[in-house]
């Protein structure tokens, strides 16, 4: 008769129940919180309460019997450095469970276990979204024909010639072939009146 026998067996062998329970208890104290079904979170929550009475002894056999359970070395000093120091004042009920809806698969119930007054981590900070949606093919279209070099026969616009900077550089109104005219009516009564002085001079 199956008298004061209250160890889950999750349908599994001895063997394979242990290093289930093991590998649990190491992620659970790990991350403080896993998601699993509802029977697997009751049998886990009796070792992992175990461990973390054992974290709170703070002595070489407590850490060697916890290592026999636990196999990170990083979890086992965890446990003892982190997680037994937060609930040296609690005096048990080191884990929370809560129900979740079926699975979707074989309707198991599932439900979080978590270790309580865990570490909240911190939200994500989300990154503005662009206003602009998808581009259309116009866009793409346009950002080609603009971004594309021009033609090597295409007819670009004339150089500037000397006469048309001089013509930008007069006022406003007054022909460029005026002022050279002017110049050169200049030039010739200079050379005429010369050969007069030299003469008078004579």
């Amino acid at each position: 008769m199956r008298h004061r026998r209250t160890t889950p067996k999750l349908g599994r062998t001895a063997s394979h129940r242990d290093a289930m329970l093991r590998t649990m208890v190491t992620d659970l104290l790990r991350h403080e919180k896993i998601r699993t079904t509802q029977a697997k979170a009751k049998a886990l929550r009796r070792v992992a309460e175990r461990m973390i009475t054992l974290g709170k002894r703070e002595s070489l056999h407590a850490r060697r019997r916890a290592a026999r359970v636990i196999r990170d070395k990083a979890v086992v000093r965890k446990l003892f450095e982190d997680l037994a120091p937060r609930y040296m004042e609690r005096p048990g009920g080191y884990t929370r469970i809560v129900k979740l809806p079926v699975r979707a698969g074989d309707a198991a119930e599932m439900a979080i276990i978590e270790l309580v007054e865990a570490k909240q981590a911190k939200p994500k900070k989300k990154r503005p979204k662009k206003k602009g949606g998808p581009r259309t093919a116009a866009q793409d279209t346009a950002a080609a024909a603009q971004a594309a070099p021009p033609a090597a026969g295409a007819a670009g616009p004339p150089p500037a010639s000397a006469e048309s900077a001089e013509a930008e550089g007069k006022v406003a109104g007054e022909p460029a072939g005026s002022t050279a005219a002017e110049g050169a009516d200049e030039a010739a009564a200079a050379a005429d009146a010369a050969p007069e002085g030299s003469a008078a001079k004579e």
